[in-house]
């Protein structure tokens, strides 16, 4: 039940109480360490035993796992924002808004690729959530990406979607998805208040760390500049757009724009570059992107201890510890070596 009046102090405490019981590294190796038979059990003693015995008698193994996982992070998200109200509740939606784009993702992924629908009720969407019967029907009743974003006309993003040309394939739907997501984002972020800025900050940084990522997978896959400037989102202060043409160029061009910047160590982007050259993979730059947003949320929260800030590094950090487990569980179920799981988890 919400608590009415200005509630912020309460539903802080509240967050920093629950993000405290969260998994720390060291509960996420003991998991690691556990065959694909124990990790069920492992998983439901580690905070997930109501969702898991839900979601028992429907399925096993990985399905289970992932179902009960992505049922627990929707439940602990409508949970928490029945607690908020006000100014906070409104940027807390802000942040977490970006689930219904995720959702609409996986339709189209699920639509391109061919994936029956029964088998997104079994895992990433499942039917026993009522959150996610809309999608699954879309799934059910579309059978071209177009069909799809027909049925998505009316939601926030559905024009967005109706501009991508007919002939464009998932990736231009995506690429429109996450571009207005951050422009409507950005748009409701106006104002001076400590907590607007502090979290338009934020999501500056995480368009940047997208679009690095993009420029050096557009690089690798040997896209033109135009190709590659074309998937850049506009609203990150590292690069901006004036320097787009510049960084999708080749890698001198984008160590040379983010050089120009006094506040992202330069240095350690490039010994993580060259760890990625050597492992000829782009998950190290990932990594340490994610733990660059990381310790941001975490200094913004801790900066504000009275504002929305800690309740949205709750839900990063959940969001965090669901998608360690899934790819712990992905991976022991695909055989992965545990020393393949600790190099991205932890």
């Amino acid at each position: 039940m919400p608590i009415f009046g200005n509630n912020t102090a309460y539903v802080a405490a509240r967050a920093k109480s629950r993000k405290s019981s969260l998994m720390d590294r060291t509960r996420l190796r003991q998991l690691i360490q556990q065959s694909p038979d124990q990790l069920t059990v492992a998983v439901a003693d580690n905070g997930y035993r109501t969702e898991i015995d839900l979601y028992a008698g429907h399925f096993t193994g990985g399905d289970l796992v992932e179902a009960a996982l992505t049922h627990n992070l929707q439940k602990e998200l409508s949970n928490i924002m029945s607690l908020c109200n006000g100014r906070t509740r409104a940027l807390v939606e802000i942040y977490s808004g970006r689930f219904r784009y995720q959702n609409a993702k996986v339709v189209l992924r699920a639509i391109t690729n061919e994936v029956d629908v029964k088998k997104v009720a079994h895992s990433i969407l499942p039917e026993e959530s009522e959150i996610n019967v809309p999608w699954l029907k879309i799934i059910e009743e579309s059978k071209t990406i177009r069909d799809a974003v027909g049925q998505m006309r009316r939601l926030p993003f559905g024009k967005a979607l109706l501009a991508v040309g007919e002939e464009e394939g998932l990736q231009k739907y995506e690429d429109a998805l996450d571009r207005h997501y951050f422009k409507h984002s950005l748009k409701m972020l106006q104002g001076g208040a400590p907590e607007i800025r502090l979290l338009r900050n934020l999501m500056a940084s995480e368009i940047d760390h997208r679009n690095i990522i993009n420029i050096l997978e557009g690089q690798a896959f040997g896209l033109s500049t135009e190709e590659i400037t074309q998937a850049l989102i506009p609203g990150g202060r590292l690069i901006k757009e004036r320097s787009y043409s510049q960084a999708a160029g080749g890698r001198d061009g984008l160590l040379e724009v983010l050089r120009q910047s006094n506040k992202f160590d330069l240095d350690g982007f490039q010994m993580t570059l060259s760890e990625s050259d050597e492992e000829r993979t782009l998950d190290p730059v990932i990594t340490w992107l994610r733990s660059r947003e990381s310790a941001q949320m975490k200094r913004m929260s801790y900066l504000h201890p009275i504002s929305a800030l800690p309740v949205i590094h709750y839900v990063s950090a959940k969001i965090q510890e669901i998608e360690d487990l899934r790819f712990i569980v992905r991976g022991r179920m695909a055989g992965l070596a545990t020393e393949v799981l600790e190099a991205h988890v932890l």
